[in-house]
């Protein structure tokens, strides 16, 4: 990913899960994955990214021979 990118992550522990968020400011597209509470913040955060990384990869169709699935919704 860009150096240049501004990447916003989003931290909340429910009970015994934390959902981290992570969204690309320039486009907008978010993700989203959820971990133990007692998983660490950097791990989690990098698992984040690269699902970040992942989702705009496929928005500028850079999964090679990945096609869209029919109807609503997203590959991911």
């Amino acid at each position: 990913m860009s150096a240049e990118r501004e990447i916003i992550f989003e931290i909340v522990r429910i009970g015994d899960a934390q959902r981290v968020a992570a969204v690309d400011v320039a486009s907008g597209v978010e993700v989203v994955v959820v971990a133990p509470a007692s998983a660490a913040i950097e791990d989690v955060q990098a698992l984040a990214l690269r699902k970040l990384e992942r989702a705009l990869a496929g928005e500028a169709g850079g999964e090679a021979g990945a096609k869209p699935p029919p109807g609503r919704g997203k590959l991911v």
